[in-house]
């Protein structure tokens, strides 16, 4: 379909990811684990590689060195075909300053471009979990003739104050009239007035418009070099701006009830809920969807085992993610994800929880609607989630709706 176009992929993955504190002290936002085994990045790697592009670039700024490792031990592709997955800090190479947004980590990518010469340059986030086949949308914007295009999720119009919004032109609804930054009062979508397509965060421009427009933009003192609050209202502005509807794109393997699914994880809360939506018989997002397979490390671990206690109790397990190494011993385990090498001991309870690499709860702890960080013990007797006054004593994260979050390494006691 579009074989006869050389594509370039390019991964915004600088991000700090304040509102994911404390997840976020000791890594990138893309690097943060999700769904036990898999990295936030894993998700916008696995939609390009399935999608043909055999080029990326991921640009990296903050904390980077576990989002570098894990680009660099898992998305391994063939050098003689010159295919790559290759993660490129930011180097300074317009001067001894760090990136300043996203368009401007562009600008002091252009190297990266100029070097494979690629006739498209598809850009997206690294910290959304989605399916996307971006062959449908890379073909729709080479047929627009346009200079960018961006890609859109239909939400409800009460969230709009949530998104970047973008308005349609009335005469061609292919084309963007108006760019909106979280308007209060946002017009509803002709076919669905109770609905607004909302931006992505994935673009696809022509080369050298994006070239152009990121060199423009790095010339503007006041401008805050993003690509979604500068350089696409500049191709709006231009008359030069597509829309690509999700509602048109067809993941091989999806079903009717994920197959619009996008969550921008950037806040504890939505975090959170993102792995909810992963848990029920029938879930909003399908892990288990082989034709389009999200990749992320093998890791070399045995599979998860569930056994009674030393006692002969046994443990339960209900609408939950279990991951590889990891040892239920007459515990209770209900709603929750449990990242490799867990280890939940006799009598323990895990409720509506997140747990990341090799957390131990000892016996007789309680964790309920909490989201550990790697290498947490939970002493014997302890609790997380139960008293929100006694974990903010702590020190703990609690957000307004009751989550508690505990950082790497901490140990809790009774």
């Amino acid at each position: 379909m579009v074989a006869s176009k050389k594509i370039f992929g390019i991964v915004l993955a600088g991000g700090e990811g304040k509102r994911l504190m404390p997840l976020t002290a000791d890594r990138a936002k893309p690097a943060v684990p999700f769904a036990g085994q898999y990295r936030l990045i894993d998700f916008a790697l696995s939609n390009l590689i399935n999608s043909g592009l055999t080029q990326i670039v991921v640009l990296t700024q903050y904390k980077s060195h576990s989002l570098d490792r894990h680009v660099s031990q898992t998305w391994r592709l063939s050098g003689l075909l010159n295919s790559y997955v290759a993660s490129v800090p930011a180097q300074q190479r317009l001067g001894k300053r760090w990136f300043s947004g996203s368009a401007d980590a562009i600008l002091q990518s252009l190297n990266l471009i100029r070097d494979e010469k690629p006739d498209i340059v598809v850009v997206v986030g690294a910290d959304h979990v989605y399916r996307m086949d971006f062959r449908d949308m890379i073909q729709a914007h080479i047929d627009s003739g346009r200079g960018a295009t961006v890609a859109a999720i239909r939400q409800p119009i009460e969230l709009s104050d949530q998104f970047g919004v973008i308005q349609l032109d009335q005469d061609d609804p292919t084309k963007i009239s108006e760019f909106l930054e979280k308007p209060i009062n946002a017009e509803g979508l002709a076919d669905a007035p109770h609905e607004v397509l909302a931006s992505m965060g994935n673009y696809v421009f022509t080369t050298e418009a994006l070239i152009e427009a990121v060199t423009k933009d790095g010339e503007l003192t006041a401008s805050n070099h993003d690509m979604g609050g500068d350089i696409i209202p500049a191709f709006v502005a231009a008359g030069d701006a597509g829309v690509y509807d999700l509602k048109r794109n067809d993941v091989p393997g999806s079903t009717d009830r994920d197959r619009y699914y996008w969550r921008d994880v950037g806040t504890i809360d939505s975090f959170f809920e993102a792995h909810q939506d992963l848990i029920s018989t029938l879930p909003i997002f399908n892990l288990y969807n082989s034709k389009w397979p999200i990749f992320s490390q093998q890791l070399n671990s045995p599979p998860a085992k569930f056994v009674r206690d030393g006692k002969g109790n046994l443990g339960t397990t209900i609408d939950s993610i279990v991951s590889l190494g990891s040892l239920i011993s007459g515990a209770h385990i209900e709603r929750s994800v449990l990242g490799a090498w867990s280890k939940i001991d006799s009598g323990a309870r895990v409720i509506d929880s997140v747990l990341f690499d090799r957390v131990e709860v000892r016996p007789d702890a309680v964790v309920r609607r909490a989201i550990l960080d790697k290498d947490v013990v939970v002493e014997s007797g302890a609790s997380i989630g139960v008293d929100h006054d006694r974990d903010r004593a702590r020190g703990f994260t609690v957000t307004d709706s009751g989550l508690t979050v505990v950082g790497k390494g901490v140990r809790v006691t009774p």
